[in-house]
């Protein structure tokens, strides 16, 4: 009943605005790792935040880009001909390229190069503008985390896709949104929750994890999460905030590993002694017909 995990490397914006880190951690990501889905985001900065937010300072300047919080914000966005770069980088190493959007003009651009996947981040679950155009002039997967997101709202969403008629490109994902989340708050049972309530609504249930450590993971695919998704990074000392919650390639390329692994066990005995069995119950096991 359990198919093979789907595991996103999310890279987001840990570039740090150069597109030279960006393709090496594509390489990385994809060679060393060997995860499925390369993630990325795109933002119009000037369309999300207001006069007072642009020009606020960051409020952590030692992780700043800029002078203000949005020059920060501006300095690692790609514009759209470099994500196609980048979506044809991941082509080349057989990978899916994908790509939060935060904002209709990002939307607009993602859209007009056609990727398999768009996710749409927490911060925008129920932004209905924003879903509206995507369903109109996109055909591929919908993902949608659901951080920060109340129950009823979550209904919302998922009554909104059912009556586009979009329902089943949808992957939900169950998310908390904090950086790093402590474990009493990664709260897995919910997606059990969601996996029961929606698993013949929607296309699959997803988890994205910002938590730290790979163990909490493999327990999230068994309890149903079909794809899980982990911020990478190739240092977490590096200058920006997503850093210190993401996978460094051997921490990705372990998790990629065992949760294969655990795809692999997830299974009943087909028959009532394996070969490996007898071979050893030829030397172990104790067979003399009698009874003590």
């Amino acid at each position: 009943m359990y198919k093979k995990p789907i595991v996103t490397a999310e890279i987001g914006c840990n570039h740090m605005g150069d597109i030279n880190i960006a393709k090496q951690m594509i390489k990385i990501a994809s060679d060393f790792c060997n995860a499925d889905i390369i993630k990325f985001q795109k933002r119009n900065p000037s369309e999300i935040l207001t006069k007072e937010e642009y020009n606020a300072p960051h409020p952590i300047p030692t992780n700043s880009f800029g002078k203000t919080y949005g020059q920060h914000r501006e300095y690692l966005e790609f514009n759209v001909n470099q994500h196609k770069e980048l979506m044809n980088e991941c082509k080349r190493y057989g990978k899916i390229y994908s790509c939060s959007v935060w904002d209709l003009t990002s939307a607009e651009e993602i859209c007009s190069i056609s990727p398999k996947i768009i996710k749409i981040p927490s911060a925008c679950s129920n932004y209905f503008k924003l879903l509206d155009y995507i369903f109109g002039n996109f055909k591929g997967e919908i993902h949608l985390s659901l951080g920060m997101t109340t129950a009823i709202e979550r209904e919302e969403i998922v009554s909104y896709f059912q009556k586009k008629g979009r329902n089943k490109d949808l992957v939900l994902y169950h998310c908390i949104s904090g950086y790093p989340v402590s474990f009493e708050d990664i709260s897995l049972l919910e997606i059990k929750k969601l996996k029961e309530k929606y698993k013949y609504i929607v296309k699959d249930i997803g988890f994205s994890g910002h938590h730290l450590g790979i163990a909490i993971d493999v327990a999230a695919y068994t309890l149903g999460a079909g794809y899980v998704e982990r911020h990478f990074t190739l240092d977490r000392t590096w200058k920006g905030t997503d850093h210190a919650a993401s996978l460094e390639p051997d921490g990705l390329r372990k998790l990629v590993r065992n949760l294969n692994a655990t795809y692999t066990s997830l299974n009943y005995k087909p028959k009532d002694l394996l070969d490996v069995e007898l071979e050893q119950k030829k030397k172990l096991k104790w067979n003399r017909n009698l009874r003590l």
